[in-house]
């Protein structure tokens, strides 16, 4: 009993540790990105244009998480990998500072996306191990939290930065801070825990083969690849932020400072949202994720609309939506799959994710350019094809009696 509290302590540690190493680098790029949007159009970038940045800084950021994915779980070096991802982004984020063009300044932002689609797969792998000790769902929220404590900071430290008069170039400048904190805690979780894998005592009930049978991704049990496609046709439904900062500026709706204000409200709404969905993760299962498409169809009416009130709410469901698919939509990946194979499994499930969100980004990006409500339609006709997906995965959940996704 002791050996296990010892074990159930640790596992909390190294959640802690790689929450603050989230938390700090959130402080970094979701600090730039807050303001990415206003800043590409002050460079010259159209709504397109933004659109499709953003979509493709995406489509990078979590489609080439199947390379890495298979990568960390081939190689088994997961620390290098993870180490990697983060230097990249930490590097693209304060040389924007020097950006005095948009192409420039999306090549930096497509280098940060490709920092995190490097690192994502092997840290969530490793968070996962320690995550099947206190519930799976509430680990990921755990580490969710921590890691949106940072991404309100970051937009609140930016606006501080521009309402003290500060230059966007600035802004960036000043996140070279945050960037090496980042670094700092990343290094210190290597040295205390250098096999996260150990962690972990035994595989949890999984709709899977039994993990020796789990040797390619053909192999990766069907309820993940129907749980995939709910994802992706929900994400492609779901307005980047970047898009939604573009039409506040562009119709003056709030002043610029204010815009990263927002993202930080939504920010901090994110890590509330994600804390109550973990825990309701591991109580109800898969019915949490009912929630997605009901909380994001109101979104484009109102985050599109020509009315500052409606912009703040549209903005805050924004978030709350983001705390349900950063925290449950992982999670549930950890109790579908077998553990040696979850690094290939959270590449699969980001590459699909990543691809929709820049599909979805571009033509919004698009639609706007020709009218306003096309991209409402075009956001809430998805998110509608959405639920008999998930309704079908329910289903076969049922039918397999996996422990863990039935609610």
């Amino acid at each position: 009993m002791r050996d296990h509290m010892r074990q159930d302590s640790r596992a909390i540690r190294f959640i802690f540790l790689m929450g603050l190493v989230s938390l700090f680098g959130d402080v970094t790029y979701e600090g730039a990105r807050s303001i990415l949007g206003p800043f590409l159009a002050l460079l010259g970038a159209g709504a397109a244009t933004v659109g499709f940045v953003s979509g493709l800084g995406e489509f990078i950021g979590y489609g080439l998480r199947l390379v890495s994915g298979y990568f960390a779980d081939r190689t088994r070096r997961y620390w290098l990998i993870a180490i990697l991802g983060y230097g990249i982004t930490l590097l693209a984020v304060p040389l924007l500072a020097f950006a005095g063009r948009w192409e420039v300044a999306a090549v930096l932002v497509v280098a940060e996306r490709l920092g995190k689609a490097i690192r994502t797969p092997a840290r969530d792998a490793m968070i996962s191990h320690a995550a099947s000790r206190v519930g799976t769902g509430w680990g990921f929220a755990m580490h969710e939290a921590l890691d949106q404590v940072g991404a309100v900071s970051g937009p609140l430290l930016v606006a501080g930065a521009l309402y003290l008069r500060a230059h966007y170039q600035t802004a960036f400048g000043i996140l070279f801070i945050p960037a090496l904190l980042a670094a700092a805690a990343l290094f210190t979780a290597r040295r205390l825990y250098p096999d996260p894998q150990a962690l972990e005592d035994a595989v949890p009930p999984s709709l899977s083969q039994p993990a020796a049978d789990s040797r390619g991704w053909r192999h990766l049990p069907p309820v993940f690849w129907i749980y995939t496609l709910f994802t992706a046709v929900s994400v492609a439904g779901y307005a980047h932020f970047q898009l939604i900062a573009y039409h506040a500026k562009s119709l003056a709706l709030v002043p610029d400072p204010q815009i990263p204000v927002y993202f930080a409200l939504a920010m901090g709404l994110d890590a509330l949202v994600a804390l109550v969905a973990g825990r309701m993760f591991d109580r109800k299962g898969l019915l949490t994720l009912m929630a997605l498409p009901v909380l994001s169809i109101p979104i484009p009416f109102l985050a599109f609309s020509r009315s500052a009130p409606a912009l703040l709410l549209g903005v805050l469901l924004w978030g709350g939506v983001m705390g349900l698919q950063e925290t449950i939509m992982r999670a549930a990946i950890g109790t579908m799959v077998p553990s040696d194979r979850r690094g290939l499994a959270y590449g699969v499930f980001n590459s699909a994710y990543g691809l929709s969100w820049f599909v979805g980004s571009s033509l919004m990006g698009v639609l706007y350019g020709w009218s306003i409500s096309y991209t409402v339609a075009f956001a809430v006709l998805l998110e509608l094809a959405s639920i008999p997906v998930l309704l079908k995965v329910r289903r076969l959940v049922r039918v397999t009696g996996a422990n863990g996704l039935e609610g």
